[in-house]
Formats: C-alpha cells, structure tokens, sequence
C-alpha cells in the first residue's frame, strides 16, 4: 500500500491523488475504508484497508470457555448476530454428537428469519439513504423496531440476544408471543407496496443502480462471492437450500435468482428474498410442533467439547457465513476462523469492482452489495 494519503506527483498531482473514503464518509459501512486513486471523479485503483476495528475474535475465542463466546462472536456481525449463534452451536453439537429437539429446529429458524428481515431492512434504508433518499432509512429502521420488540420480549435484549445456545435455544416462547410476531409479519407485509413505490419503483434509484457494477458469474465464483450476490448472477444456490439446517427441509420455498449480476439486480434480489423469508416465518409457526426446546447438556463450567474439527456454514443476508472450529477436548476452543459474507465481495473483489467507478458510486455500491465490515474485521 502506498503512504498515507500523498500525491501521486510522479504525473501530476493536479489530476491524479489520493481520497480516503472511510468512517468519516456517511456512506461509509461501518470501522472500514477504502483509499482509492482518483483521477477526476473517476476511480483507477481502490486499497481496502482493514484493521480499523481491531476486534480480534477470532483470537479471543480460545481465551474463553466455550459457553462464555456465545457472548462475544455476536459482535462480528452487528446487523445479523444471531447467526453466530448458530452456527457455534451447531459445531459443539456435531462435535458432541447432540441431536437438538424438533421445535428447538423451528425456533431458530424464526429467529434466524427475524434476522434475516431486520438485516434486509437496514440494507433497504441504505439504498435509499445514499441516493439521497432519507425516508427509506426512517420507515425501514422504524419498521425493523418491531422486531427488536420481539427480540427483547424473549431475550432481554435488544441486538445481542444469546438465545440459540448449544443443544437448542434458550428457553421456549411466552404466551402471546407468537401472535404478536403474526401480527408484525402481517404489518411489514402490508408495507411491501409502500417499500415498492418509495424505493424499487423510484425512478431516480432505478437509473442509479441500473448498470452499477455488474458481476458475472464467473467472477462471481473466482472471487467467492455468495448469498443475493451471486443469485443476482443467476447461479441458484442457497444454504439454507443446498445444505440444509434447523427445519428448512420441512419448509417450502423456491430460491429466486436474477440476470445481469448489476447493481439493480442485487436490489430486487433482496427485496425478493425479504418477502420469502416473511413466508417461511409463516410456515414455520404453523408446522412448529410442541415438546421440549433444549437438549440435556453439561454444567457450563465443566463444559468439553470431544476433539474434532468441523465447518459449518449458513446462509446470512449477505451469503456464506462459516465458522471452522478445532477443539483439542480442553474447556476451551483451540482455533477459530470465520468466514464472512462480505469477506470476499467488499475486501477483496473491491479491488476490481471500483476500478473506473465515480466517486459518487462507491456508497452506493456498497449498499447493493450490502457489505458489512465486521464480516471481515473480525
């Protein structure tokens, strides 16, 4: 990388330079920047530059007991935490040898659908908010209260929740929970025709993102791009689908894919993928069945997970999100990685998507691309 932010004098300095774009840019996503070359207002090299949050979880993890890091890889991805918890979980449990009760199944699916809506939300405020257009982040992070309603009521807690856990979930659902969550599914349902004519029928963000940095797919897979980016390519595969977890195989759904790979695809793939995962919701409280929601397991400061290793992965809002775990048998995890969902997309193939790019379109591909910098910061 070249030094901090000097001119590129060698040709000259009047047209060609340096720009930080980093957390001091509105449109930024989060502790992450970007220096890029400019010459005008057109990019010829982008540098990502991570490291400006410092988290080190990966690292942390194996000062923990293994029960204490429920608590703490929530963080590495703020939007969309709770598949962190399942994705930890399901590792001790496959390494433990632990089948988790059926409605344990069906719960983390509607929570990790709740997620997933939440998480869509603030990406559909983030399309409108750098084109310009604030009431799409106030209607959408209002609406996704809701569910952090939802969320406090059978956790405490608002954005962290540390409600899947090993073995299940925490505890069962409280009376009227359900019908209140029917009742926001219908609501957000109901707002669908608003979201469409304030933001995917707008034809001001329709010219925006039409054309904006198209993928192919072949890029698409050199460059480990998943989840709504690649099926915006057309490439028709999803976790939740090709390898499946918790109870989507007792649910029916079809995965939606797009051609083009541009930014307006990324966009109406999302959208589409909000309103089935609103869908599966349904289906999942009408097939949920009663009985127990947490396996038997070991006193949390006694806690061993065998020796082993495994990855396991799920699908996020942004694509693949994998956790590759050793254990060595002790109280505590051995190693961990992660594997984001904007690992590849916003650190690596940026490099390539930013080249001849205006300056005014950087925020805005990121918000089609959805990246969030704690996927690979962490």
């Amino acid at each position: 990388m070249s030094d901090n932010l000097t001119y590129l004098g060698m040709e000259d300095q009047y047209k060609k330079y340096e720009l930080f774009f980093g957390p001091n840019h509105p449109g930024m996503n989060g502790n992450f920047s970007y220096i890029l070359t400019v010459e005008g207002h057109t990019i010829v090299k982008a540098e990502p530059v991570p490291g400006l949050l410092h988290r080190g979880f990966e690292k942390l993890v194996e000062q923990r007991l293994w029960l204490q890091n429920i608590s703490l890889i929530l963080r590495i991805c703020v939007p969309e935490p709770d598949i962190n918890e399942l994705v930890y979980s399901r590792i001790i449990e496959k390494l433990m040898g632990v089948e988790i009760p059926e409605r344990a199944k069906f719960i983390r699916t509607i929570v990790l659908e709740m997620s997933r809506i939440g998480a869509f939300l603030l990406g559909f405020g983030g399309i409108g908010g750098t084109t310009g257009l604030y009431t799409a982040p106030n209607w959408t992070i209002a609406d996704r209260d809701y569910l952090l309603d939802l969320w406090e009521w059978i956790s405490g807690a608002r954005v962290y929740h540390m409600f899947i856990l090993p073995g299940g979930v925490r505890r069962d659902l409280p009376e009227g929970w359900i019908e209140k969550l029917q009742k926001t599914i219908a609501y957000l349902e109901k707002r669908l025709p608003e979201y469409d004519r304030l933001i995917y029928n707008n034809p001001l963000i329709v010219k925006r993102v039409t054309g904006l940095a198209p993928i192919t797919q072949e890029d698409a897979i050199k460059y480990g791009i998943t989840g709504p980016n690649l099926r915006a390519t057309g490439v028709k595969f999803d976790a939740r689908k090709n390898v499946p977890y918790a109870a989507y195989p007792y649910l029916d759904f079809d995965i939606p894919t797009q051609t083009g790979g541009d930014g307006f695809a990324r966009v109406i793939q999302r959208r589409e993928e909000f309103e089935i995962s609103l869908n599966l919701v349904k289906q999942a409280i009408k097939l949920m069945p009663k009985g127990e929601v947490r396996a038997p397991m070991p006193n949390a400061l006694k806690f061993r997970v065998p020796k082993g290793e495994r990855y396991v992965r799920v699908e996020s809002a942004r694509g693949e999100h994998g956790f590759y775990i050793v254990s060595d048998g002790t109280e505590k995890p051995y190693r961990m990685a992660v594997r984001g969902g904007s690992y590849t997309a916003g650190l690596i193939y940026a490099k390539k998507a930013l080249e001849g790019m205006r300056i005014e379109d950087v925020a805005l591909w990121m918000a089609t691309m959805d990246i969030c910098a704690p996927d690979f910061d962490r």
